[in-house]
Order: C-alpha cells, then structure tokens, then sequence
C-alpha cells in the first residue's frame, strides 16, 4: 500500500510540475506573440491624451504645448495643421446646433470647478500660468478614441479667477489616425476646423521652461524639421496629442461659438 500511495504522490508532483511548466510556457509565448505586434515605439511618434496625463511637469512637452495652445484664438502655422473650411452642406447647422444642445447642459454643470473636480477633470499642468487651463476627463479622452459623445468632451477650458477658475469653453478629441471624413461625421467641417499640432521641437530634457528660447522651440518656434531640432540638440516630435477642436457656446456671435 505504501509502494502504491508513494507512486500517486510522485505522479501528482510530476504532473504539477508538468502543468506549471506548460503554463509558463504558454505566458511566455503570449507576450512574445504581444510584443510581436505591437507597433514599435518609432512608429509611434504623437503624443495622445493618455500620455498628456503621465507627464505634466512644468518641463514637460506637453506642459509646453498646452501652455503656447491655450490661446483662444490660434492661427495656421508650421507647427498647426487645420482641416479646410468646408462648404455647407444640407443639415450641417442642425447637426451643429444638436452638439450644443448636449454640451451646454454639460457646460451649466462645470460652470463651478469644483464639480468638475470632483467628477474626474484633472487640472492639466496647474503649476504652469496660462490664459487658458484644460480640465481634462481621461476617462471621456478614451471614449472619445471610439465613440463622439457631445456631453463628454475631453477637455473643459477654464480662465484663472483670482483664487478661482471661470469656464470658458470646452475641446472635443478624435484619434490622431481619422481622415476628415471622420472628423466630419463629428462636427461638420462646414462649421469648425479640426487641428492637430505637428512639427515640433522642443528643448533640451531638464530645461526649466523659463530659462528655454521659445523663438525656437515649441509651438511658437521657428524650428520646423528634424534635422533643425537635432542642430539644437532639441526633443524632435512630429506629433502631439490628438485632433482637437475647441467651442466655446457662450459666446453669442455664431462665428465665435467655434472659433480658435
């Protein structure tokens, strides 16, 4: 009897040992089969909203260019593409008109900051003075990388207020991969332009934003290539942070409602 209970003993170790190893190697096989198809990080040189919430240090990139981007009003440049103003076409007005009517619900809510803190907006660099702070909701920027929920925008664009913030408008995302036909189905192209920062070079890691030279790098800067960047011994990237559009539906003039 103890022959036989000592050979199911065994069994039972081997088979463990068997079924562990069968499992590791399986675990193993699975992230190489993962890496394998995953993009290498080359191919992906924009920076997306998920990324803007891991470094928002005052030296950040994209510290830097939520500070030169928050400007209401923001022109065409080497370092903005916008999409073409459109022509209007049947329906675009109403399609337009619906959007606010879910924004300014949504808007009336987060005219106090501090419901909007407290529903998951995330000051995006509050260390850093700007004319305009973005309230970022991560969790609406992922929906926006698949649906268009026009009572969720990404961002909500707040003035410093003395101690306080007043809310000014709000900015909607796309994924940095759709065409303008995708970006139309959002919000007619007849009614707002789309941008997307791209060019930019940025300084040096560890330069303190202050002591920078802006006439060259950032969004304002006259460094447009690569190889400029590399000269100045810069932070090259081609792309930052998604399609964007901004909206500001207090405004009582039409044309300012989706103005930069």
């Amino acid at each position: 009897m103890k022959k036989i209970y000592w050979i199911i003993v065994l069994t039972a170790v081997l088979a463990g040992l068997f079924i562990s190893r069968i499992g590791a190697q399986q675990n193993q096989a699975q992230k190489q089969n993962q890496a394998q198809s995953a993009p290498p990080k080359s191919d992906m040189p924009g920076m997306d909203m998920s990324e803007m919430q891991r470094d928002d240090s005052p030296n950040s990139p994209g510290a830097a260019a939520n500070d030169e981007m928050s400007d209401m009003h923001m022109g065409m440049g080497p370092h903005m593409r916008m999409t073409d103003l459109r022509k209007p076409q049947p329906g675009d007005e109403q399609r337009a008109e619906q959007i606010l009517e879910k924004l300014r619900p949504t808007m009336e809510e987060y005219k106090d900051y501090h419901k909007a803190l407290d529903d998951g907006f995330k000051i995006f660099g509050p260390q850093v003075p700007q004319d305009i702070y973005h309230f970022t909701n991560y969790r609406y920027a992922a929906e926006a990388q698949f649906v268009f929920n026009p009572a969720h925008p990404t961002s909500l664009l707040y003035k410093k207020v003395g101690d306080g913030y007043e809310l000014k408008g709000a900015m909607y995302t796309a994924p940095k991969k759709f065409s303008e036909e995708e970006l139309n189905e959002r919000v007619p192209l007849s009614v707002a332009r789309w941008h997307e920062h791209v060019n930019l070079c940025f300084p040096p890691r560890g330069t303190p934003i202050s002591q920078a030279n802006w006439k060259e790098f950032g969004l304002k800067g006259s460094i447009a290539t690569a190889d400029a960047c590399d000269a100045a011994g810069g932070r090259w990237l081609p792309l930052v942070f998604n399609w964007m559009v901004h909206v500001y539906p207090f405004e009582t003039d039409a044309a300012k409602i989706w103005a930069h």
